[in-house]
């Protein structure tokens, strides 16, 4: 945690989530908390923190109707992955977000597969992606849709050349 603090680490897409469900917090309250921090919209070092420690920030504010594309808040996460949130509807438990994975970039830092809460579906629009789920690995191109139940274990990891890019939502039991 310290040094993502001192911003010398980024957590990865796995180390996110097993910190959030530690903390008994969702993802969506990352946006909530950076979102009211004066920082709004920068990832400075410790941005990742300081939304984890301010997560009870206005839980109930509405991200939408509109969302135009240059008032995305956004987590730049370990490995080349970015999080969009493209809108929220306060009580709603679903995670809607645009997710880039840079080339290289992967859900986990150290290759390891990750569970959490609730169900996901992910359709991406370019780029390609490699889902290993379970003990299954199939390749997603533009235009293929994914869902499953996010406790089986699974990790996204983009092998090509150019960012691979989709909108996914994290819906259900979403701590």
């Amino acid at each position: 945690m310290s040094q993502i603090e001192t911003g010398k680490s980024q957590p990865s897409v796995s180390t996110l989530y097993a910190i959030t469900t530690v903390l008994g917090i969702s993802v969506e309250s990352l946006f909530d908390a950076r979102a009211s921090s004066p920082m709004a919209g920068v990832n400075p070092p410790g941005a990742v923190v300081h939304a984890l420690a301010a997560f009870a920030a206005d839980p109930g504010r509405r991200i939408g109707p509109l969302v135009g594309a240059g008032e995305r808040e956004t987590l730049e996460l370990d490995s080349g992955v970015v999080w969009e949130r493209l809108g929220r509807v306060p009580g709603a438990d679903v995670d809607f977000l645009l997710v880039t994975y840079r080339p290289g970039g992967s859900s986990s830092g150290s290759g390891a597969l990750m569970r959490h809460s609730g169900t996901e579906y992910g359709y991406l629009t370019s780029g390609e992606l490699i889902l290993t789920l379970g003990f299954d690995e199939y390749t997603v191109r533009p235009g293929d849709a994914v869902s499953f139940e996010s406790t089986t274990p699974h990790r996204y990891r983009n092998d090509g050349e150019v960012p691979a890019v989709g909108v996914w939502f994290v819906s259900g039991d979403v701590q």
